[in-house]
């Protein structure tokens, strides 16, 4: 590692007459500039650690605890999708509803779609809720 290099470039600080500040590492656009004296920039990879040793008195659980916990938590996961599908079958069929209704005072269809906004929000955010309830399942043991 102590023959790693440095990165090093030329710089300039430019000052155009309109007041504007520009700077460059091209030579042939730092004409009436001034040179800048950076430091050269150590590009030497960071160290590499080792991961710390668990302290003694760390509190860890038995695999089959550990085992009951997953199911556990697994199931809970199956039935808050169970109960997220309920809600996006629900949110869709008010949604549907809402659709084929028209109001005397939505003339145009703007007024019709700000209606309609709240019921597509609640069934985009339970179809949100269910990819992410399917993906915590799929990474679950």
């Amino acid at each position: 590692m102590a023959a790693a290099g440095v990165a090093r470039a030329e710089m300039w600080k430019c000052v155009e007459a309109d007041g504007n500040t520009r700077y460059t590492n091209v030579r042939a656009d730092a004409r009436g500039c001034k040179a800048l004296n950076l430091e050269p920039m150590n590009t030497t990879p960071a160290p590499q650690t080792r991961p710390q040793a668990k302290p003694a008195n760390f509190p860890s659980v038995d695999s089959e605890t550990q085992k009951q916990r997953d199911a556990t938590r697994r199931k809970i996961l199956e039935q808050e999708l169970a109960q997220e599908q309920q809600q996006l079958d629900t949110a869709k069929k008010q949604y549907a509803e809402q659709k084929d209704v028209r109001l005397g005072n939505e003339k145009n269809f703007a007024r019709v779609e700000e209606r309609l906004k709240p019921f597509e929000d609640r069934v985009k955010l339970h179809e949100t809720n269910i990819e992410s309830l399917k993906r915590e399942l799929a990474n679950s043991k």
